[in-house]
């Protein structure tokens, strides 16, 4: 049975042309599961005697880069696109170019092991750094290249959170907000009962400009001696969000839900390989927030992302899902 033994710190790991576009619904950061891919990759090629094992991420944001360009300022923001090689006519390939962005993010990994001798001395612990430092710059970070990293060390599970935060500092963290997802739901039930969490998650993408009537005392002279005092309005527009007060809150997808049975290997066409099963999926979608490391001092546990696909099954779906929920 392998259980958590160290943290592995994956410090500013810079990365080129990512793939901004993390759903059919959202751009900009790049899908969670962009990130635990990687990971769960990388965990398959570690070479070791003993068993050892990347599960949980965390994951933190120092700098995101979108690559986009605004062309005036009436208009929408539009991706960078690449210049690739004309074809052999001379007319641009039918290439079709995906969003691209560079980051700048550190990871806490939890590395689980099955011997408590695993990783103990210095001399080992330092080899094992190396070896995925190495390993890491080899394979790719949510479809961008790792151009560098600065640091990748093991800290102890049992007495390491307070050197991992400070060590996280300045940056962002994302995590999971179902408690203002479920608050931002109930808001919208107060007026409308048939509202959904759907409804309520759609509703942090909004911006609502309205007019609002402001009161104020205005002083008329009406000579030089006497001053009259009535009272004046004026309409000024006003912009509000379900967002205000609830912090840096953003639309991510969680995962996928199976919408066709398991198809047998080879037997759908243009697939990226006929060795495995396929299935056709749709997008789950939940509630994010950014949040300061200083703020998970109290739930750092409570802050890495892990794949949960047998605690959520329910009416015989095929769901994958991402969360912050530890069995």
């Amino acid at each position: 049975m392998a259980t958590l033994g160290y943290y592995l710190l994956l410090d500013h790991v810079k990365i080129q042309n990512a793939n901004a576009i993390s759903s059919p619904l959202t751009y900009g950061f790049p899908a969670i599961s962009g990130f635990l891919g990687a990971i769960h990759a990388l965990s398959r090629k570690i070479e070791s005697t003993d068993p050892i094992y990347l599960d949980g991420v965390l994951i933190a944001c120092h700098d995101c880069d979108v690559q986009v360009y605004h062309p005036n300022r009436f208009a929408d923001y539009t991706f960078k696109l690449t210049r690739n090689p004309v074809g052999k006519n001379g007319d641009t390939r039918s290439i079709i170019e995906e969003g691209r962005v560079h980051l700048d993010v550190s990871l806490v990994v939890e590395v689980n092991v099955e011997h408590r001798e695993t990783l103990r001395g210095e001399n080992e612990q330092k080899a094992f750094a190396d070896q995925i430092k190495q390993k890491l710059y080899q394979q790719r970070i949510a479809g961008g290249n790792v151009v560098s990293i600065e640091r990748v060390a093991l800290y102890h599970a049992a007495n390491s959170h307070d050197d991992l935060i400070n060590q996280l500092l300045p940056a962002y963290i994302l995590i999971e907000a179902n408690e203002e997802l479920h608050a931002i739901t109930e808001a919208l039930q107060q007026q409308d009962p048939t509202k959904t969490e759907l409804d309520a998650l759609i509703e942090t993408a909004i911006l609502h400009h309205s007019p609002k009537e402001d009161k104020y005392e205005q002083i008329d002279a009406q000579s030089d001696t006497s001053l009259t005092q009535h009272e004046s309005k004026q309409i000024k527009w006003r912009t509000s969000s379900v967002k205000q007060g609830r912090g840096w809150l953003v639309p991510i997808p969680l995962g996928y839900q199976g919408i066709s049975p398991l198809l047998d290997a080879g037997t759908v066409t243009e697939t990226r390989s006929n060795a495995y099963p396929s299935q056709f999926v749709e997008c789950i979608y939940g509630l994010g927030k950014w949040i300061f490391p200083l703020r998970i001092k109290e739930h750092f546990d409570k802050a890495f992302w892990r794949y949960q696909c047998s605690q959520l099954q329910s009416n015989n779906s095929d769901i994958y899902i991402i969360n912050q929920y530890k069995a």
